[in-house]
């Protein structure tokens, strides 16, 4: 059972579909997942017993209808990995390129009515995509191989570079974060005016598909990877 004194990232760690609620209450459990439940609560002015009513339900049936959650804390740092890259970083660089030009197009075809609303998630969502490729050629090309290293051979001297690496990583994530975020909120929760056509709206469509897997993602390298990086600096030496 899920109490508010449990962490957000914990109990999606757990329990992966609580993303989707939480997502639902604009709740940042990838960024903000060392903040708990009860903070989440009181900050967005939610009725935590509802919220918690609707966690705990959702997982007693999926626990009852015996629905398979992978527990990628249980997976090596190396399974982790290749589990981002191939499911993750493989997703983005499908969609940024198609995106790039529908954006661009809404812009053009929307722009008299609706530029000013079209002209940011233009700008945003460029800036998410120059910001994230960057990130995910630096995580591929260096820091995922020195974690990779370091997970076959420690050593503190490993350790400590590769913790310096993720805490400029997670400078990033917050960074995407927050684009991620006022995306959302230039677009009004992506709501759709009446003259949008069929190409509106599977864009604002996409970019919430966007939203929920991008928030995923970090969530796998915070709350996971990241945060057993930085628990292995506390142990004991040997």
């Amino acid at each position: 059972m899920f109490t508010e004194d449990h962490r957000l990232g914990d109990i999606v760690v757990k329990f992966p579909q609580a993303g989707d609620i939480f997502k639902r209450y604009h709740i940042d459990f990838c960024c903000g997942g060392d903040q708990p439940l009860s903070e989440a609560i009181a900050e967005h002015s939610i009725d935590g017993s509802s919220l918690l009513k609707e966690l705990n339900e959702r997982y007693r049936e999926a626990v009852r209808q015996g629905i398979e959650i992978t527990d990628w804390s249980k997976a090596s740092m190396e399974q982790l990995i290749h589990h981002i890259v191939n499911r993750h970083h493989a997703y983005l660089n499908k969609v940024f390129p198609p995106m790039s030009e529908l954006t661009a197009k809404i812009l053009r075809v929307h722009g008299e009515n609706h530029g000013q609303v079209l002209s940011q998630v233009h700008r945003l969502f460029s800036q998410l995509r120059t910001d994230m490729e960057q990130h995910m050629i630096a995580e591929e090309q260096s820091v995922f191989l020195q974690i990779i290293d370091y997970e076959q051979i420690r050593t503190p001297g490993k350790l400590g570079a590769v913790i310096a690496a993720v805490e400029k990583l997670d400078q990033e994530h917050e960074a995407t974060g927050d684009i991620v975020k006022m995306m959302r909120k230039v677009t009004d929760n992506y709501a759709l005016p009446e003259d949008a056509c069929a190409t509106y709206a599977y864009v604002f469509e996409k970019l919430e598909e966007l939203e929920t897997d991008i928030f995923q993602h970090i969530h796998l390298e915070n709350n996971i990877l990241f945060n057993r990086l930085l628990n292995e600096r506390l142990l004991p030496s040997e």
